[in-house]
């Protein structure tokens, strides 16, 4: 057996040459990277596959987690449309007022048809009468109903799928960067590094303002604007409801994320803290743009969101503006050296 001179051997806990870790890992040919990037994308596909099981075994809860910014809300909706036929203190059923053959004054919310039995002769008629305080359906939230057989079906698996994305998220960052990483630089790993710690926080952060603040104010300007406008909202379509609660958290969440991306085009140098101040009139236009697209046609609701992105445009130029400031001190200080 042929063994390499002792003085050739290197021990494995050597490091590497400084030149090679900064230049990434070991070189490998282009089909060994289309081989590391099949199994990243089966390995991320797994993963994704695995969490919606998860959220779609839990898909009632997710329900009720979604469910709550709209309890939360103190909606107060009243079947204007229809009015409740009573027999004494029980509702037999709703009838719509179009259908009545006599004027209903519907100004008092409470009123109510009612049956009652007149006397004639030897018999007895049943006759319906307009109570304008009869105490008949309550205001209530709105409430969330599927009108087709598939209903069901469809809306979890869009809770399955959006949950899906976030319970696996930490798994797909670890894949990818298993991928990705051996091949950048040393400086470029930490910026990597601190951007998806940063971004991961403001994702997060983007949600729970949505969730906690946004969605219970968007749905109660919903609501008002529909009855100013003469339409009852006292029934949603459960999956469009669902629909929209997902995309305007994902949608707020992403819209977070707006400073770490500004900021990695500061660090590699693609932009300059003064273009930012340039840009920041169209800045303004693109959060409002964004907040449109987002949230519902309501103008409170949409300034609402876009004050945050604003403020947080705002911070981006004052951390860039830092980061300009310490470079031109440390080149003051080389020259003067």
């Amino acid at each position: 057996m042929v063994t390499q001179p002792e003085e050739e051997q290197l021990p494995a806990s050597l490091p590497l040459p400084e030149s090679q870790d900064e230049e990434g890992g070991p070189v490998k040919t282009f089909l060994e990277h289309l081989e590391d990037l099949r199994w990243m994308i089966i390995k991320c596909v797994v993963a994704l596959v695995v969490a919606m099981l998860v959220c779609l075994l839990g898909s009632n809860r997710l329900v009720s987690i979604l469910v709550w910014p709209l309890d939360r809300a103190g909606l107060t909706v009243s079947q204007v449309a229809e009015v409740p036929l009573m027999l004494g203190s029980n509702v037999l059923g709703k009838l719509p007022v179009a259908a009545l053959e006599f004027p209903v004054d519907l100004t008092n919310r409470s009123g109510a048809l009612r049956l009652v039995t007149v006397p004639t002769g030897t018999n007895y008629l049943l006759m319906a009468q307009f109570d304008p305080g009869g105490g008949g359906l309550p205001s209530a939230t709105p409430v969330l109903k599927n009108y087709n057989p598939l209903g069901g079906p469809i809306v979890a698996l869009k809770l399955a799928l959006y949950g899906g994305l976030i319970l696996a998220s930490p798994f797909l960052l670890f894949f990818i960067g298993q991928f990705v990483l051996p091949a950048l630089k040393v400086t470029e790993k930490r910026v990597l590094y601190r951007a998806v710690a940063f971004g991961s926080v403001l994702f997060f952060l983007g949600v729970a303002f949505c969730y906690f603040l946004m969605a219970s104010v968007a749905l109660y300007a919903a609501v008002q604007f529909s009855q100013w406008m003469g339409f009852a909202a006292d029934e949603w379509r459960a999956e469009e409801y669902m629909s929209f609660m997902c995309r305007f958290m994902f949608g707020m969440g992403l819209g977070f994320e707006l400073p770490v991306v500004i900021l990695v085009l500061v660090k590699i140098d693609l932009i300059h803290y003064q273009q930012l101040v340039r840009m920041r009139p169209y800045a303004v236009v693109g959060n409002l743009v964004l907040a449109a697209l987002v949230t519902p046609p309501d103008p409170f609701t949409m300034v609402l969101m876009a004050l945050p992105l604003q403020v947080l445009y705002e911070i981006s130029v004052g951390v860039a503006w830092y980061w300009h400031r310490q470079e031109r001190r440390l080149e003051a200080a080389e020259s003067s050296a």
